[in-house]
């Protein structure tokens, strides 16, 4: 696979080219997970539309869940998500922390934190911006944040431990994070684990739930609970891309899980 340097070249372009799409031509994280009629659905992604807040021009389809919904987010709070998109989740996050609240979206694709901006604009918001950065060096600073936020975009992140790490660092003493991702239980093949195409489509640079646990702790939280998970069929048209008939078979009798996850932590 391409080194940490590429694969954020590969994730930014992914998401840039997603980005200048029309919401009804856009998908999912990852071109292949969407359906070969072009159909807007996808393989990760909750449904929005019941949410207060919610913006359709706004969604992408990009998540793995709803982090909003186990967040704990109260009126006033200061909300920072990560990898923040077209605004989706901060858009329904600045429906429940109210005009006295804050909310900073963080995006490493300029044409992600544009489109973004364009949305708020157009809408009169004036207590949610959004930055472009990374989020192995994020720009907020230390002790500032009620809660974090993010979903599905862990996952393509290379350094993961400085990722959780950095949201350590601008959270304030016992405020938490809720952030919905992708992880496995069993090894993916191969083919699968070593292709840019799957590491930006969300697969194959997810780790082992164990290891994704214990990277959190490593990072300082305490008090950390998988509040939601669910399992993820990837479909024999994607799996085809990269597998032989043979190797899918075998790939399907080794039972390795996909999930979509939930997962809370606290900063002591």
């Amino acid at each position: 696979m391409a080194d940490a340097q590429q694969l954020k070249e590969i994730v930014k372009e992914r998401y840039g080219r997603i980005a200048r799409q029309s919401v009804e031509n856009s998908c999912c994280s990852c071109s292949t997970c969407c359906p070969s009629d072009g159909a807007n659905q996808s393989t990760f992604s909750d449904s929005y539309d019941h949410l207060k807040g919610y913006i359709p021009g706004a969604d992408l389809g990009l998540g793995c869940g709803l982090p909003t919904e186990f967040a704990g987010i109260k009126r006033g709070d200061t909300v920072v998500d990560l990898g923040s998109g077209a605004g989706n989740d901060a858009f329904i996050t600045r429906s429940i922390v109210g005009d006295e609240g804050r909310v900073i979206g963080i995006d490493m694709t300029r044409d992600m934190v544009d489109k973004a901006r364009v949305i708020s604009e157009q809408m009169g918001y004036n207590n949610i911006e959004f930055r472009t950065g990374d989020i192995e060096n994020l720009p907020v600073e230390g002790n500032s944040v009620d809660v974090v936020i993010s979903n599905c975009v862990i996952n393509l992140v290379p350094d993961k431990k400085k990722a959780f790490s950095e949201m350590h660092r601008i959270l304030r003493p016992g405020a938490h994070f809720c952030i919905s991702d992708v992880v496995l239980k069993g090894e993916l093949p191969e083919k699968l684990r070593k292709s840019a195409e799957m590491y930006a489509g969300c697969i194959a640079g997810s780790l082992q739930q164990d290891a994704y646990l214990r990277t959190i702790q490593e990072a300082g939280f305490s008090d950390v609970e998988i509040k939601t998970s669910k399992e993820i069929h990837l479909p024999d048209t994607i799996l085809r891309e990269y597998l032989t008939d043979k190797e899918m078979a075998e790939f399907r009798e080794r039972g390795v899980g996909i999930f979509s996850i939930t997962v809370v932590g606290y900063k002591t």
